[in-house]
């Protein structure tokens, strides 16, 4: 231009306003927003819904509540197994209870007299047995009274020690390892409770509420989905020619109808392959019309909305 006579580039101007100007650069797209959709671990009837549409919602804030009368009832009865299964434990491991062992312990007391008895009888069976006084049967009728005695008081010395000795070695791992399956049950039990309670993982506006009180919701179906503040992006396509003059990362001023002066988007995401290929390319004008899909993440987006239009520009 500058190589041209003034008056050529004053007669050029009139007829062709934009002769001369640079050019700018700017991609036409729309507002798009991931969201994330939240679901209940069980099935059951949403008995209190407190999510609602539109509003904007605290991360662990409570969304929705599942009827829990089978959770509760479940967890009840897991109680109860941990309870019956901790007193088998604690038994076994202190071996028979005290009555048992006091009738033990009276039968031993009983069988030791009547040994006293047989000893004290057969030693007199057999001073009088030296003076002829009785006969040899006799003597040995209280041999066998007193050895009759001395196996009594062996036997409940035996049943005694046994009382007194904790369970076998087997029966305790058994019984420890019921007493651990109950409380896996018990900790499934609060978990399942636990989950008829739904709190939002993250913060950001509630979009849509897909179930309403009252109504029954299933285990993994969507209830609530939720639009965090940092997942609104510009989804806009850059032409075939203009693709290598942009790179990730990249800062473009975005404009839209009401939207704020201040908000800008980087390119995070640039397609590797044309989103529109003719079928057969033998001219420029035909390359022309390839263009790349791209994706910049929105930045003070304020009220930007999915789905609005938008006008991104790079910026200098």
């Amino acid at each position: 231009m500058n190589s041209l006579p003034n008056w050529l580039i004053v007669i050029i101007n009139a007829i062709f306003p934009s002769f001369g100007e640079p050019v700018v650069l700017e991609y036409n797209g729309y507002a798009e927003g991931d969201y994330v959709y939240i679901a209940s671990a069980v099935a059951g009837r949403i008995v209190n819904m407190r999510a609602r549409e539109g509003e904007s919602i605290s991360a662990l804030e409570t969304l929705f509540q599942i009827d829990d009368s089978h959770q509760t009832a479940a967890l009840h009865a897991a109680q109860a197994q941990v309870a019956v299964a901790q007193a088998n434990l604690e038994n076994l491991a202190t071996g028979s209870r005290d009555e048992e062992i006091a009738v033990i312990h009276a039968s031993l007391d009983s069988a030791k007299v009547d040994q006293r008895l047989a000893q004290s009888t057969l030693e007199r069976t057999q001073r009088l047995s030296k003076t002829g006084s009785v006969s040899q049967a006799r003597v040995d009728t209280d041999t066998a009274l007193l050895q009759g005695a001395n196996a009594r008081v062996a036997q409940f010395e035996a049943q005694l020690h046994v009382a007194e000795l904790p369970a076998r070695i087997s029966q305790r791992i058994a019984a420890e390892a019921t007493h651990d399956a109950a409380l896996a049950q018990l900790e499934g039990a609060r978990s399942a409770l636990n989950d008829t309670t739904v709190t939002a993982p993250i913060g950001g506006r509630v979009d849509k509420v897909f179930y309403e009180q009252g109504e029954v919701a299933l285990a993994g179906a969507p209830v609530v989905s939720i639009l965090p503040p940092e997942s609104l992006k510009a989804l806009f396509f850059i032409p075939e020619g203009e693709r290598a003059s942009v790179s990730l990362g990249e800062i473009f001023d975005v404009a839209c109808s009401g939207c704020p002066d201040e908000i800008t988007a980087h390119l995070t995401r640039l397609a590797a392959t044309p989103q529109y290929t003719p079928p057969i390319i033998y001219s420029r004008e035909e390359r022309s019309r390839l263009v790349f899909r791209a994706e910049s993440i929105l930045e003070n987006a304020g009220d930007v909305l999915p789905g609005q239009p938008l006008t991104l520009r790079p910026r200098d």
